[in-house]
């Protein structure tokens, strides 16, 4: 992955009340498309869209499963999740599933990562409580996530190590097969908070967040301000960090969506993913590419 500015864009199909079927019917569309470089799910064990449960009963597709079976039935997209829930695996386990999925699709794995959930407790607990999976406070959370990149990255470019953090401890950690990408995959890590993006300037190799309902330009561009910032505290150009944003879209209206793409583009974004609402209508991906962006890569 570049760092030069030049625009990339992707989809997102989430994988919560649709079949794996439409899914697979859109990853392979978009694999044929050239305009669209990169595709996404997400990392919840609940229907959460919107940012909240909308039916517990409903389903929804495990995501790292969900992604080995869609890289080995495209061929161009690289692919990852946006982002993978640092809660819900040890970080050695995830390194060592997402190098063999690096090695099975040839190299086109973006790890995406962060804290998992939000830090309102009450509002996450039933997907936490239902997988009998600890709920640990926010802030021990953020600090876990740092640790994490450090292991993930550590067992994908050294042979053996031992290593003892505040919440992980490995003895002999190693990871056989290395990824094909070299030094590794990019870590994309997702989130806006301060103390996330602490880690983001630590970590990352893209930057990616969401904005809000209301505003949602003039708060990224205040974050990546943010993020500039604590990128100085620790020496770090901030132009080594890919700057990417999750656009929710419309079908019915595709000019809203333009708009906010080229002031994002003005203000220093350059990966974008387009998060696609189902149902998924025949030739979404084809419309993503024609209506939104042909006409902002110009």
């Amino acid at each position: 992955m570049t760092h030069d500015g030049t625009p990339s864009f992707g989809i997102k199909t989430t994988p919560a009340n649709v079949g794996y079927d439409d899914i697979l019917r859109v990853w392979r569309e978009a694999d044929t498309i050239p305009e669209i470089g990169h595709a996404w799910l997400y990392d919840h064990l609940v229907p959460y869209v919107g940012g909240r449960i909308v039916d517990a009963s409903g389903p929804v597709h495990e995501g790292w499963t969900l992604l080995t079976a869609l890289a080995v039935q495209t061929r161009r997209l690289r692919f990852g999740l946006m982002v993978t829930n640092n809660r819900l695996r040890p970080p050695a386990v995830l390194a060592k599933m997402a190098a063999t999925l690096d090695v099975i699709s040839g190299g086109r794995l973006d790890l995406g990562i962060g804290v998992g959930g939000l830090p309102d407790a009450a509002a996450v607990a039933p997907e936490y409580d239902g997988y009998g999976i600890p709920l640990v406070p926010w802030r021990a959370a953020v600090a876990a996530l740092g640790e994490a990149c450090t292991v993930i990255r550590r067992l994908w470019t050294e042979d053996v190590f031992d290593f003892a953090g505040r919440h992980y401890r490995l003895t002999g950690a190693r990871c056989s097969p290395k990824p094909v990408q070299r030094p590794h995959p990019p870590i994309l890590i997702g989130g806006s908070g301060t103390a996330t993006l602490r880690v983001v300037a630590e970590h990352a190799d893209v930057w990616n967040a969401i904005g809000p309902p209301v505003n949602p330009v003039e708060h990224l561009v205040r974050r990546a301000a943010v993020l500039d910032e604590l990128c100085a505290e620790i020496g770090r150009d901030p132009a080594g960090i890919t700057r990417s944003v999750q656009l929710p879209v419309s079908y019915d209206d595709p000019a809203s969506a333009r708009e906010s793409l080229r002031r994002l583009r003005e203000a220093g974004f350059s990966h974008f993913v387009l998060n696609l609402p189902s149902p998924y209508p025949p030739g979404a991906a084809s419309w993503a590419a024609e209506e939104l962006i042909g006409p902002v890569r110009g």
